[in-house]
């Protein structure tokens, strides 16, 4: 198996959790899809990150990879076995990939007002997961699970991002550590990753 992943990407950064999580021996193909690499072009003509290769089967797109893995490889489960909790699931990774995922080209954007406006709103979305935090010890389950691996990268770099929660957001923070400790998450960081918490 083998992971084409942009180290400084989000989407790459939480397949690689989960992958972590499946205790899977696989290879990592560091890529900058704007340096226009002619292996990952032709198997990916979009030329995005990440790109799953699992043998014949190429896939391109971070939710479909990791779904893929926790179907092909079932334990430990990431997704719920219950099919109405497995769709609510599903509902707050859309939540994830559209509030959140959503603003980061504009967070990293070089226009000040337009990144401003998109850190505020990243903020303010993070804030409102509080509710999701009640009673468990990960996200909406005392269980770790695909949705936590998807928050953490996001998690992880605001501050890269600038982003600094308010003391009412300590349970978000508290619940990020409880991510970054596990081996998981730590040994699938990438150099650029290990970078942005190397001076906290």
């Amino acid at each position: 198996m083998t992971l084409y992943s942009d180290p400084n990407c989000a989407q790459s950064h939480r397949v690689r959790i989960v992958l972590g999580e499946k205790d899977l021996v696989f290879k990592v193909v560091n890529v900058n899809p704007s340096d226009n690499n002619e292996d990952l072009i032709a198997l990916n003509p979009n030329n995005t990150t990440p790109t799953f290769v699992d043998r014949n089967l190429v896939l391109y797109e971070s939710r479909v990879i990791m779904e893929y893995l926790d179907e092909r490889f079932p334990h430990p489960p990431l997704m719920p076995v219950d099919p109405v909790i497995r769709a609510k699931t599903r509902m707050v990774l859309h939540y994830i990939e559209k509030d959140l995922y959503g603003l980061l080209d504009d967070v990293k954007s070089s226009g000040e007002k337009k990144s401003s406006a998109a850190k505020l709103k990243l903020k303010e979305n993070l804030m409102l997961s509080l509710n999701f935090l009640q009673g468990s010890k990960f996200f909406l389950s005392d269980d770790f699970s695909i949705i936590d691996c998807s928050i953490a990268p996001i998690l992880w770099r605001l501050p890269e991002y600038g982003i600094e929660l308010p003391k009412s957001g300590n349970p978000i923070l508290k619940y990020a550590e409880r991510i970054f400790d596990r081996q998981s998450f730590a040994e699938n960081l990438s150099e650029q990753e290990e970078e942005i918490r190397s001076e906290i």
